[in-house]
């Protein structure tokens, strides 16, 4: 779950110049604009003191105002649902088991990542200066921490995307990096009722 930690942590963003803000302000828009998506996920985990790089797929599930599903399907399967504070593992049978005490800040970022997709930031931009490039149809948004404690641990954080999000950077100070590209995104359709149970969506 880092890889939500970090995402969501990189919605956090001040002293913005004016171009900057109002392309930020654009891109949150056109992100909300689409309040229930789908996407499949790639993602790949670098780390100096592993030979090899860590894979694995599934695919993300987003509600707006409701939360996400979080599917692995390789090399593992595992789902989980992030609604608000809670975060809920889903077992084969579709049976919710609220995961507890469970890291504190997973649900945080969580909740941050969720306001961004629904173009809703206020409460999020504090803690990280931004680099705003690109236009609407080809977005980049490169976050790097104010506070000299998270400096000490990560980099930076870069989004990018056009329409819809399609990748999130993560470099850690350490050499550590997690590439998430996403695909096949698209509006989300109708909800299976384990979906909609899961979400609390009625």
């Amino acid at each position: 779950m880092r890889w939500l930690i970090v995402a969501v942590l990189s919605v956090l963003a001040s002293g913005l110049h004016a171009q900057e803000t109002d392309l930020l302000r654009q891109v949150l828009a056109e992100l909300a604009a689409h309040p229930r998506v789908r996407a499949d996920f790639t993602q790949s985990r670098e780390n100096p003191a592993l030979a090899q790089p860590q894979l694995s797929q599934g695919q993300l599930l987003f509600v707006s105002g409701n939360g996400m599903l979080w599917q692995v399907t390789q090399p593992y399967r595992e789902t989980l649902a992030l609604t608000g504070t809670r975060t809920a593992r889903i077992d084969d049978h579709g049976h919710l088991q609220v995961v507890r005490n469970g890291d504190r800040g997973v649900a945080q970022v969580s909740q941050m990542l969720q306001s961004m997709l629904a173009g809703q930031p206020e409460e999020a931009l504090r803690q990280f200066d931004v680099e705003a490039r690109g236009s609407t149809s080809q977005w980049s948004l490169r976050f790097t921490p104010r506070q000299q404690r998270m400096a000490r641990v990560l980099s930076a954080i870069e989004l990018s995307g056009n329409e819809f999000l399609q990748g999130i950077d993560v470099e850690m100070q350490g050499g550590e990096r997690t590439q998430i590209r996403f695909s096949g995104t698209r509006d989300a359709g109708t909800l299976s009722a384990l979906e909609a149970r899961a979400l609390g969506v009625p």
